[in-house]
């Protein structure tokens, strides 16, 4: 009985989630994985995950040790018509990650020096994902996978602990890993150096940033 009222609470708040960001995920109550967001969490627009993830955690596991951050900034890169995307240069050997399923790790190596973490989403074939930009005490997605350690070697991989890489909905208490986001505190703006994206897509405010 307990286990259906609180399937049924889920249900409720996955109902509501066009009117409020909810970092949701429909698993069995009794999963020893109760926290970490599967593949279907990912299985939409990467604008809405984008918003959904704000609030919920990123999981490195070091040395034994599980290091546990807030994310506080995403982007959203949307489909192949969304010049701002890799994707948008068609399927190449370098973004082919991006055409998979939806929850694997898109890492790819800027500058010389910088990796960013991406993850893919909506449908399998359908090139989007999500960039972390920014957690609590690493600001920035360069400085971010540099401090946590995470690299290329988690290109192409399901987001999941035994990788040692995931993300999980939270510890908030009332709903089993779940938790209501004000989207009052939600800050959107224009996606970080993609000017070359010309004057639609470079203005598409498709970055968000968690206030407060």
């Amino acid at each position: 009985m307990a286990r259906n009222r609180l399937f049924k609470a889920h249900l409720k708040l996955y109902k509501l989630a066009p009117t409020m960001q909810i970092c949701y995920n429909l698993v069995p109550i009794d999963s020893n994985e109760v926290h970490m967001l599967k593949p279907e969490f990912f299985e939409r627009s990467a604008v809405e995950v984008a918003k959904n993830l704000l609030g919920c955690l990123l999981c490195v596991r070091k040395n034994g040790k599980v290091h546990k951050s807030k994310i506080i900034e995403t982007e959203a890169y949307e489909g192949p018509n969304d010049l701002a995307s890799h994707a948008s240069r068609g399927r190449t050997p370098r973004n082919e990650v991006m055409f998979g399923k939806p929850g694997i790790w898109y890492v790819y190596f800027i500058y010389g020096m910088y990796n960013m973490l991406n993850i893919v989403c909506g449908k399998e074939g359908h090139p989007a994902a999500v960039l972390i930009r920014g957690v609590t005490g690493f600001k920035g997605p360069g400085r971010l996978t540099k401090s946590l350690g995470i690299d290329r070697g988690f290109n192409g991989l399901e987001s999941c602990r035994k990788i040692g890489l995931w993300i999980e909905a939270g510890n908030w208490p009332k709903i089993h890993g779940r938790e209501k986001m004000d989207n009052r505190k939600i800050k959107k703006l224009p996606r970080a150096g993609v000017d070359y994206a010309g004057q639609v897509w470079s203005k598409k405010l498709y970055r968000f940033v968690l206030e407060g």
